[in-house]
């Protein structure tokens, strides 16, 4: 039913939120929590930020860390007070009749404006039948709002770990096209394929012959994937590049298996050195 130990997490969430609203908001919210005709249940949803209010909540470090033990690279930083009742209102749906309870959250999905669908989108990583939101998952990377792409995309575990090799090349070529930061993508690395290089190589392409700047970062997710064509693409970018695009270059020459991709750092020695020094990452990309 659940691939995490959920009665913990449920439980830590639940403290976390009666942590971050008021007395009056977790008295109402203790009234709501499992309940089960649907409507009702719409309409709390529906209510929760006039209950809790959208303030950013309050982490500890040992929050992370608690939270990081349960369920890797899922996190609730910057999360807003309603955002984190409504995944703990979620979290208190019973699952038990599987049916049910995916037209309960998924009716909630189809109802849902902005905000309400990046709470459930952030969620997904957390909901019981883990396999039965993959194609709910693909539906969101199709959005065009910003919120809804980066629950998906930032700090969220289930893309990687659920969605098939399609769906994924669509969600990281959408998070390159939507200019979103693609290193808080979980999964970005063990989840490239050769695929999505091409893919990637064939937008650098397109952006080039517009005349318009390539986000660095896209070089990364053909690290382990370099045919002769992303060998030029890599060979143009240690030419013509600016510092950013030549970074990301020497991190991904670096970090391929490819000999002839490897050989193009032996005029780039700065950033060799740079890169075995820990002072080049892809988290400092564009940093000189």
């Amino acid at each position: 039913m659940f691939d995490y130990d959920a009665e913990r997490l449920r439980d830590f969430i639940l403290q976390l939120t009666r942590s971050n609203i008021s007395p009056d908001a977790w008295l109402w919210f203790q009234e709501k929590a499992g309940i089960t005709e649907t409507s009702a249940i719409n309409a709390a949803f529906s209510l929760i930020p006039r209950k809790t209010g959208r303030e950013i909540i309050k982490l500890t470090s040992s929050d992370n860390e608690l939270i990081s033990s349960i369920m890797s690279d899922f996190s609730v930083e910057g999360w807003t007070a309603d955002k984190l009742c409504r995944v703990c209102f979620l979290m208190h749906i019973d699952p038990s009749d599987k049916d049910k309870y995916f037209k309960t959250v998924d009716n909630l999905f189809l109802a849902g404006e902005m905000n309400e669908l990046a709470a459930l989108y952030s969620a997904l990583p957390l909901l019981a039948h883990p396999d039965i939101w993959k194609m709910r998952c693909a539906e969101g990377i199709r959005s065009n709002i910003g919120s809804v792409l980066e629950s998906i995309m930032y700090h969220n575990p289930y893309p990687a770990r659920h969605l098939d090799e399609k769906a994924w090349n669509q969600l990281v070529l959408k998070a390159f096209f939507t200019d979103k930061n693609v290193n808080q993508i979980y999964g970005l690395d063990e989840r490239a394929n050769a695929e999505l290089a091409l893919i990637l190589s064939d937008y650098a392409h397109e952006r080039w012959a517009a005349g318009r700047k390539i986000n660095p970062l896209l070089w990364r997710v053909t690290a382990n994937h370099i045919d002769e064509r992303i060998l030029n693409d890599l060979r143009k970018v240690f030419a013509e590049g600016d510092l950013a695009e030549r970074q990301a270059a020497a991190l991904t020459v670096y970090a391929s298996t490819s000999k002839d991709a490897k050989a193009l750092l032996n005029d780039h020695e700065d950033l060799r050195s740079a890169i075995e020094e820990g002072k080049l990452k892809w988290e400092s990309v564009g940093e000189g």
